[in-house]
């Protein structure tokens, strides 16, 4: 579904990705994760074309879509969660979730106002609040849903369980794992390595912008580097 190829990218003249190749297949779940300014989000970034590529290649479903608008993309079904939500405050639950559905231009509707509201229940509750009112986690759960609206053919999450409680960022990831459980392709970039390695099939590790490791989450978790570097003996 996503086939990345020797991606370089930066801003500011900073290089911020190094020649990132990954290839992401149908119905995965891939977890990128890494430490703070390895390169995660401008990866993220940079495949929903809100940062250029410098050089390289990003194929979507076999399609070359380096080089392409952020609205072609996400037209495409290549959608993402930012980090920190940003939902739109002044604007009601219901009218963010209607924004979201803008991005499905013509293509066929996988996920409706009921479904999104039947995997986030909290949001039916508050769909005339303003998104700016809700909590933290209400608001995640809102540019999830908002994502969804769009139909994605693949989900790009950044940092989902930034700033949320335990019990906020266990619901979270349960609604993850039943999205992709009914098929959905996901990616997520997240610092909670425990939780992204736990939640995930197949997983990278980004450092200083360049893949240094990959394989099965289920054996990353046992790496003794990985261990070291980004579990540790004291995380949960």
């Amino acid at each position: 579904m996503l086939d990345i190829k020797d991606l370089k990218a930066g801003y500011r003249g900073i290089q911020a990705l190094k020649g990132v190749s990954l290839s992401v297949a149908e119905g995965e779940m891939v977890a990128i994760i890494g430490a703070n300014g390895a390169g995660k989000s401008t990866l993220l970034n940079c495949l929903s074309a809100i940062v250029p590529a410098g050089s390289g290649r990003i194929l979507f479903d076999g399609q070359d879509i380096t080089g392409w608008s952020a609205h072609q993309v996400a037209r495409a079904g290549l959608l993402q969660v930012p980090e920190g939500r940003q939902v739109l405050a002044d604007m009601t639950v219901r009218e963010n979730l209607q924004l979201g559905a803008l991005a499905r231009g013509p293509r066929a509707a996988f996920y409706e106002l009921d479904k999104v509201l039947t995997l986030f229940p909290i949001l039916a509750e508050r769909m005339t609040q303003l998104a700016g009112t809700l909590s933290g986690g209400q608001q995640q759960m809102l540019a999830i849903g908002r994502a969804l609206m769009g139909s994605p053919r693949v989900l790009l999450l950044d940092e989902p369980s930034l700033g949320l409680s335990p019990l906020l960022t266990q619901q979270v990831f349960q609604a993850l794992t039943q999205l992709h459980s009914e098929g959905l392709t996901i990616v997520l970039v997240e610092q909670n390595a425990h939780r992204a390695l736990a939640s995930t099939q197949r997983a990278y590790v980004l450092e200083r912008g360049a893949i240094v490791q990959q394989g099965p989450s289920k054996v990353l978790q046992n790496d003794p580097a990985i261990i070291e570097h980004y579990l540790g003996s004291g995380q949960g």
